[in-house]
């Protein structure tokens, strides 16, 4: 069972999808809820098989105050590292939102204050309050949508399946293919034992 807030009805809840990936960019979401919301398939994104997060999409889009959605390029991640890039994103999708919130909730343990709105952080926020189940719906699919369209022009990766994580398959077709401009240099891209 998901809170509905934590402190009042004019607050954000925001998360990130893709922060362990070797590819593609990590994307974040932020989204303010009405007080009469009520659903009872939303949970964190990682519960969730790709088509009830596709069936959630567009009721969260619908049914919120607002939201934001911002992605962070592999170019401003090497800059910047894998946390400011998170946290940046985060930022992003806030001020993309059509209403200033009161209060920000945070999925995790690591944010940075934002214009001065109070914030908390909260590990595994995404499974206990539902503005950040919410955005981690937001987040994921639309980084999915993404990596599926950078997939049609490198399919050699199958991005289309592995989202730009590191699975067994992604590894090798780095090894036999070499890194492109979606991939995060600074990662560890091939794995120790790969043959």
């Amino acid at each position: 069972m998901l809170f509905k807030f934590y402190k009042n009805s004019n607050e954000t809840g925001t998360d990130e999808a893709g922060r362990g990936c070797l590819a593609g960019p990590v994307t974040a979401a932020a989204v303010i809820l009405p007080e009469n919301f009520e659903n009872q398939i939303l949970t964190d994104s990682k519960l969730l098989s790709e088509g009830k997060r596709s069936l959630l999409e567009p009721i969260l889009k619908r049914e919120c105050v607002t939201y934001g959605i911002a992605h962070i390029q592999p170019r401003i991640i090497e800059d910047i590292n894998i946390l400011n890039a998170s946290i940046l994103a985060m930022h992003n999708a806030i001020e993309l939102l059509s209403k200033t919130p009161s209060h920000i909730i945070v999925d995790g343990n690591k944010f940075k204050t934002y214009k001065n709105i109070e914030h908390t952080c909260i590990i595994k926020g995404d499974s206990k309050y539902m503005s950040i189940a919410a955005a981690s719906v937001l987040a994921k699919t639309a980084r999915d949508a993404y990596m599926l369209q950078i997939h049609e022009e490198y399919p050699m990766y199958n991005w289309k399946k592995n989202k730009g994580y590191p699975t067994k398959e992604h590894r090798a077709a780095i090894k036999k293919y070499g890194a492109t401009k979606y991939h995060r240099m600074s990662f560890k891209l091939l794995a120790d034992n790969l043959p």
